[in-house]
């Protein structure tokens, strides 16, 4: 099965449908997914703009609004993430995931779902220690902090990943897994991105969280992008029974949709003809929310996950097969995702501007039918229920104190600086409320270690280099000859999962529009590594 691979979408549907039809025509193939790694902005109208974490001047419509009007179709399935550019007012309707759009379906805050065999995990947002253990508190309209807030990784959901026993074959995050730079070619990412150095060499680039589910995990292939830039790398996992072969996992991380720049790829994976052509719950999946029910947390205040340390009675909320026997029953043995997309917010209208629209808090049916077909708690309900009865006066006291990164108590990972830098990033619009956000610290309880430089893994991988221009958009000899293949990203290789086979694409493309790149860069101050874009990708973000 083909299955495209998007980095950061920032909105740019259109774009990113017309580079997938255009290859499926030139190569006479079928793309039958689009996995999108996060940015994906599925922004609605002018309110949803005001909910987006980037200066106002870089708060544009784009083209999502097309498709969940209706105008519009996506032509190919497409499952995505959050990242830290979001309208989470929007998101945050579906808690548990659901419909964004007519064939366009989100994973929520984490989630699992399976097509055609093919089982698909993911958790959105960026990893930020000082809100790490809180629940989801925020709620439109968003102040200065909780905008913020918003879209950063909760502990609870990655407890709730931590609990799935069962192999998983693709993994999205939107920003990279603390360490895997060590497993790639990390001599070009710094070639390419100079001012990640200081972050490598500290090993403190990434998110702790998300590493200890790539070790807990272990999925056969890992999606991120956030940095912008492309990246590949193979992280052999240590066995963990004994004579068992150890389990790999290809990492890739893609840049964002624009000219120039590797933002797609298309990769084969095996799949299951005989399951239907739909889009599925996860029995396993279903079966962990419904466990971890109770754990619920709707405030700031901090909760820690349990563990066997003698303070909890219970710390394992995996699915067992009684219980998932009994989550089965309750959805009468049907796992197959409803297609129950509603609109839920007035539509943008390019004629008739609403400017003065703002945000406010809605309760999506998607969401209220899931939850009463489980069991479960609405959790954006649930806290629009705390901000009526009083709740959000301590919402917005304890977050204007929490959201400055001050030190609440010592947290599970270490050295935390991850999205933080003193260094310029040529590639990022810098938040001056992000200010707050630096000096933060932390205790990582995976321990990555670097391979020595004399035993990097040799393989080649199996991921194809492809850089796709439209019909109306031209390839120069240039473009296409600028690109050099490294041991890490060679087309046409045959994988350990994939099986043999070549490349779609004989040789790379590249998207090519009629904007000057060539505008000099502004220096801007980094405040953190939430990644927007330069002063020279100014009409294009």
């Amino acid at each position: 099965m083909k299955i495209a691979i998007e980095g950061c979408c920032h909105g740019e549907l259109d774009k990113i449908y017309e580079t997938i039809q255009f290859l499926e025509k030139k190569e006479n193939v079928k793309v039958d997914l689009l996995l999108c790694c996060g940015d994906f902005q599925a922004v609605r109208n002018e309110a949803d703009m005001k909910c987006m974490a980037v200066p106002p001047k870089y708060r544009q419509m784009q083209t999502f609004y097309k498709y969940y009007s209706g105008e519009k179709k996506a032509p190919v399935l497409t499952i995505f993430i959050g990242g830290n550019h979001e309208a989470s007012n929007h998101l945050q309707e579906l808690p548990y995931g659901g419909w964004v759009a007519p064939n366009i379906y989100y994973l929520g805050y984490a989630g699992v779902v399976n097509y055609r065999g093919i089982r698909i995990g993911g958790i959105s947002g960026i990893f930020k220690s000082h809100d790490y253990k809180k629940g989801h508190f925020e709620c439109p309209p968003y102040n200065q902090q909780t905008v913020r807030s918003a879209y950063h990784v909760r502990n609870i959901d990655v407890f709730k990943l931590k609990q799935l026993k069962e192999p998983l074959d693709i993994f999205l995050s939107h920003d990279w897994p603390r360490s895997i730079y060590h497993y790639g070619n990390k001599k070009q990412l710094l070639t390419k991105k100079a001012f990640l150095r200081q972050e490598v060499e500290n090993n403190t680039l990434g998110s702790p969280a998300a590493s200890e589910l790539l070790h807990h995990l272990k999925p056969l292939y890992w999606f991120s992008a956030h940095l912008h830039v492309k990246f590949a790398a193979l992280l052999q996992h240590q066995a963990n029974v004994k004579g068992q072969l150890p389990k790999a996992t290809k990492f890739l991380a893609l840049d964002k949709c624009l000219p120039h720049r590797d933002f797609l790829q298309i990769i084969d994976v095996d799949h299951d003809p005989s399951v239907p052509d739909c889009l599925e719950y996860d029995l396993e999946w279903l079966t962990v929310l419904k466990t971890t029910n109770s754990l619920i947390n709707v405030t700031p205040k901090l909760w820690n996950m349990p563990e066997n340390n003698g303070l909890h009675t219970k710390w394992n909320f995996s699915a067992v097969e009684e219980t998932m026997k009994e989550v089965l029953n309750e959805i009468n043995e049907d796992l197959r995702i409803p297609s129950n997309f509603s609109i839920t917010a007035v539509c943008y209208d390019p004629s008739n501007l609403q400017n003065h629209r703002e945000p406010a808090h809605i309760i999506s049916p998607q969401t209220t039918e899931f939850c009463a077909l489980l069991g479960l708690i609405d959790i954006n309900a649930a806290i629009g229920e705390l901000e009526k009865t009083g709740g959000d006066d301590e919402v917005i006291e304890e977050n204007d104190v929490d959201s400055t990164g001050s030190a609440e108590e010592p947290s599970e990972y270490n050295t935390d600086t991850s999205g933080l830098s003193s260094s310029i990033n040529p590639d990022e619009i810098a938040l001056d409320e992000d200010e707050d956000e630096e000096g933060e610290t932390v205790n990582n309880s995976v321990q990555s270690v670097e391979p020595s430089p004399d035993h990097l893994p040799e393989f080649s991988m199996s991921f194809s280099d492809i850089r796709i221009l439209p019909e109306s958009m031209a390839v120069s000899s240039d473009d296409a000859t600028d690109y050099t293949n490294d041991e890490l990203e060679k087309s046409g290789e045959s994988s350990q999962t994939e099986g043999e086979g070549k490349s779609p694409c004989d040789r790379p493309l590249k998207r090519i529009s009629n904007v000057n790149e060539n505008v000099g860069t502004k220096k801007i101050k980094r405040r953190n590594q939430a990644i927007y874009a330069s002063k020279d990708d100014e009409d294009e973000y």
